[in-house]
């Protein structure tokens, strides 16, 4: 209408969409990674390298020292201050303080190699000048037995979310966090593909607890009645993703498949005896069909996905060195 003013237009609320969000993470190549070291000694020979790498992966002592030794005094660093932390509260709460441990979760696909990377970083832990008490526990432990899960149909799903005993898993942690001693976990066997029955180790207040494992990292779901439950990672300090693409991946795995049929295969109490004997074409058609059926869905489904909820991620490159290095901001 003539004479009427126009109404200002209304600036928009939030951040414009046109403008990208500041990135949560620091990147660093692995030669700036390196620099972090600060010429910090290391401890480790080269054959206790090679005693705690895995099967297939290729660790060598300038890759501790440039990668997995800067790590060690980063942890070192969040340790000390989360302790800090942990009295300072206390103190203010009026409380009685209690041990509590320092928890790092690992989390990764079959074959990244992520065991190798809690064994390493327990043998850094172990040779801090304080000489912490270092306890190292993978949820292999906490899988369902093969019976139950065969019960369940769940046999062919197995390194699946619902293949664990997630309650126990989370009891488990809560309890070692609590500082409560004598916690108890599940022993499985890698031989027999199963829990050990009557069997398990004892994990008795340390002042790191590794908790190295396929889904260690899954979000909390919302039930129906709207509450979200608890989830392993509520009780973690400090988590590590190890990362590599998917095709390469599934070309570790076979490799991999191939070297255990030359070794643990061939024990007649092995699960997967009946693999021994396959040919190389055999063994990689079979591999590659195991890798297709059930791990890949589920790095894709249920474990990739959980890659930025860590703390850190180390990215492998194809000769499974550590190329680079993600960091989230404090």
């Amino acid at each position: 209408m003539a004479g009427v003013p126009a109404t200002p237009a209304v600036p928009p609320v939030g951040p414009d969409p046109a403008t990208p969000l500041p990135s949560p993470w620091l990147d660093f190549t692995r030669e700036d990674w390196a620099a972090r070291r600060n010429n910090h000694p290391l401890s480790l020979t080269p054959d206790e390298i090679a005693r705690v790498s895995g099967l297939g992966d290729r660790v060598d002592l300038r890759e501790v020292e440039e990668v997995y030794l800067p790590l060690s005094r980063l942890l070192s660093f969040y340790v000390n201050a989360t302790a800090g932390l942990h009295r300072v509260t206390t103190d203010f709460l009026g409380e009685r303080p209690a041990k509590v441990p320092f928890v790092i979760g690992i989390a990764g696909s079959v074959a990244v190699g992520k065991s190798t990377t809690a064994r390493i970083l327990r043998e850094l832990l172990l040779r801090w000048p304080q000489s912490p008490r270092v306890d190292l526990i993978t949820t292999d432990g906490f899988l369902r037995p093969n019976a139950e899960l065969e019960a369940r149909g769940l046999l062919q799903r197995k390194g699946f979310p619902e293949s664990y005993d997630r309650r126990a898993l989370l009891r488990f942690v809560a309890d070692v966090k609590s500082g409560k001693p004598h916690v108890e976990a599940p022993v499985y066997s890698h031989l027999t593909y199963d829990i050990v029955e009557g069997e398990s180790v004892v994990v008795d207040q340390p002042d790191v607890l590794i908790v190295e494992g396929l889904n260690v990292l899954q979000p909390a779901t919302v039930r129906s009645e709207q509450r979200a439950r608890q989830v392993l990672s509520d009780y973690f300090d400090f988590s590590v993703y190890v990362d590599a693409p998917v095709e390469q991946l599934r070309e570790w795995y076979v490799e991999r498949f191939l070297r255990l049929r030359e070794t643990a295969f061939a024990s007649p109490e092995s699960y997967f005896h009946r693999y021994a004997a396959l040919t190389d074409s055999e063994a990689r058609e079979t591999a590659a069909g195991i890798w297709q059926r059930i791990n890949e869905p589920n790095l894709v489904k249920n474990v990739e996905p959980t890659r930025d909820r860590a703390t850190l991620v180390l990215r492998k490159g194809p000769d499974h060195a550590v190329t680079h290095i993600r960091l989230r901001r404090l």
